[in-house]
Formats: C-alpha cells, sequence, structure tokens
C-alpha cells in the first residue's frame, strides 16, 4: 500500500466524513488491500475482500462518493478486518 492508499484510508475512517473522495481512489485502495473487484450490471461493482462481499454504486454523473456511501464502505473495511 503506497502513501495515497493509506491517505484515501484515513479519509475513509476520518469523521465528519468527507464529501470528496473520489470513487476510483476508493477502488484503488480495495485492489492495493487484495481485494477482487467485478464489474456489475450496470453502475454496480462487486467486491470481495478477506471473504466478505459488498455491492457498491459507482457515483455519476460525478466522480466524489457521498457520505453514505463512505460510511459504507468503512463498515465494509471493518468488517473485513481493515482499520487504518
Amino acid at each position: 500500500m503506497n502513501s495515497k492508499h493509506r491517505k484515501t484510508l484515513q479519509d475513509i475512517f476520518n469523521d465528519p466524513v468527507s464529501p470528496a473522495i473520489l470513487w476510483r481512489d476508493i477502488e484503488t485502495l480495495f485492489i492495493a488491500l487484495g481485494a477482487i473487484v467485478k464489474e456489475g450490471a450496470g453502475s454496480r461493482v462487486n467486491i470481495l475482500l478477506n471473504e466478505r462481499v459488498a455491492v457498491f454504486h459507482r457515483p455519476h454523473p460525478h466522480k466524489e462518493t457521498d457520505r453514505g456511501t463512505v460510511k459504507s464502505v468503512r463498515r465494509f473495511l471493518i468488517e473485513a478486518g481493515i482499520k487504518p
């Protein structure tokens, strides 16, 4: 994991939740953590990390991830045993 990944991980766990985290940075973090990322139907993205599965929707038309999704990503990472 490089410094950009560590910063994204820290941003996900910061309170209050940042509305400016780019989805591509979150996806890149998942891959750096060893997750399998698969395209789903439409804007869905299936993530498999440490035997945990989650489905997220890529934000569109904006690149930034909304606060609710960031909270869901945080919960998923905690369930998968990942903390900053």
